[in-house]
């Protein structure tokens, strides 16, 4: 993602708004919220909310109490209260709309929650920034420490605290660990105080990011910020293969985009009949081969002679289905498709202009420049006087 101050290279690639994660619309940032807020004015004699939103490295977001009344905007780096020490993030929402997202998460509104102490200064912001690249060696050598030790793990992600003395690894694992001699090892070697947090495969992609089959960057790190359980029976719904290959998404379950469409889809076969029919005619038993929910069509077969496909609409289908109930059966298949039958012929229009591929291949017929080497060739007598 990124904010309308973003630049552009000479090379076409993105150079970003040189505010180095402190965007003041907060457009570069991870599960951004627009502020549809912030160009009102509260009525008179009431107050600003106190609480304020503040994001850390990645998706992690926490809030904190405004105790002292500071002015604060989108993209102020801010000093927060941390168990032990101080902790440095960017403010992401502020006003009436963090009530709102208290409110969704299901934190009370007069809850005790964290304070923030002020501005960061340049001296927090120095030191912040010295710890935040120290993170990708330190996680490297946290690999190799937990490769030594044989423990099944996976360290994806380091997080050091705004003041240095403490750092969050964040790792995924199948089963439970003993990373008891891991802790030692790295305190020992680090010297800072060391806490191991776990985290399922869709938190790990939420806190990475990256790219998705369809282009774009992942929904879970850029806006979704809850996880719904997503089955198979979503991709049945919607006929789409079974091959884990293309449901999956890079945290290896399936694509949350799956459920997108899905109301939609149930919605539309609420009235249309079921795949599992079976049609009884005096050529044989027909079975469903395949169907299209939106075009109202579905294609059925005889069970002896499945390469052979009938088209049928949605209310020829019901109307057989109806006949059967009623112990009758059709003739056959061939007399409703040939309803549905119509010869349209299909003609492609060039859209582009581009009739030929190799249309520059060939030389241009330039007819100015031909008539002018024929006249230089045959000039016409001007002093010339025809006789009587």
């Amino acid at each position: 993602m990124g904010c309308s101050s973003c630049s552009t290279g000479s090379d076409g690639q993105p150079r970003g708004c040189r505010n180095n994660g402190t965007c003041g619309t907060d457009g570069c940032n991870k599960l951004t919220v627009f502020d549809w807020l912030s160009n009102m004015s509260l009525p008179a004699g009431q107050e600003a909310f106190d609480a304020v939103e503040v994001r850390f490295k990645n998706s992690r977001k926490e809030f904190f109490r405004n105790t002292e009344g500071l002015s604060l905007a989108l993209g102020d780096v801010v000093a927060t209260q941390a168990k032990s020490g101080h902790d440095v993030g960017i403010v992401t929402l502020t006003g009436e709309l963090v009530r709102v997202q208290m409110r969704r998460k299901k934190v009370p509104a007069d809850a005790n929650l964290p304070k923030l102490y002020r501005k960061a200064t340049q001296r927090d912001i120095d030191k912040w920034q010295k710890c935040r690249g120290q993170e990708e060696e330190i996680k490297k050598r946290a690999r190799e420490m937990a490769i030594i030790l044989g423990l099944q793990m996976k360290i994806s992600d380091v997080e050091f605290q705004g003041d240095g003395s403490k750092a969050t690894f964040y790792y995924t694992a199948e089963d439970r660990v003993d990373f008891r001699q891991l802790i030692k090892d790295m305190a020992k070697a680090f010297g800072i105080r060391i806490e191991m947090r776990q985290i399922g495969y869709r938190q790990e992609a939420q806190r990475l990011g990256g790219i998705g089959s369809c282009g774009r960057e992942l929904c879970c790190s850029t806006w979704l910020s809850d996880f719904r359980s997503v089955s198979t029976a979503a991709a049945r719904y919607q006929q789409l293969s079974l091959n884990p290959q293309k449901l999956a998404g890079q945290c290896g379950k399936l694509k949350c985009c799956l459920n997108y469409e899905l109301d939609t889809y149930l919605d539309a076969l609420k009235d249309f009949p079921p795949t599992d029919a079976r049609l009884q005619t005096e050529k044989g038993v027909a079975f469903c081969q395949k169907s299209d929910i939106f075009k109202g069509v579905l294609w059925f077969s005889y069970k002896e002679d499945p390469s052979n496909w009938h088209t049928l609409t949605k209310d020829q289908v019901l109307e057989i289905l109806a006949l059967n109930a009623k112990k009758q059966r059709v003739n056959s298949l061939e007399e409703y498709a040939s309803q549905n039958y119509s010869a349209e012929e299909v003609t492609f229009e060039n859209a582009v202009g581009q009739d030929s591929l190799t249309r520059f291949d060939r030389p241009k017929n330039n007819r100015r420049r031909k008539k002018g080497r024929k006249k230089r060739r045959n000039p016409s007598p001007k002093g010339k006087v025809k006789n009587a």
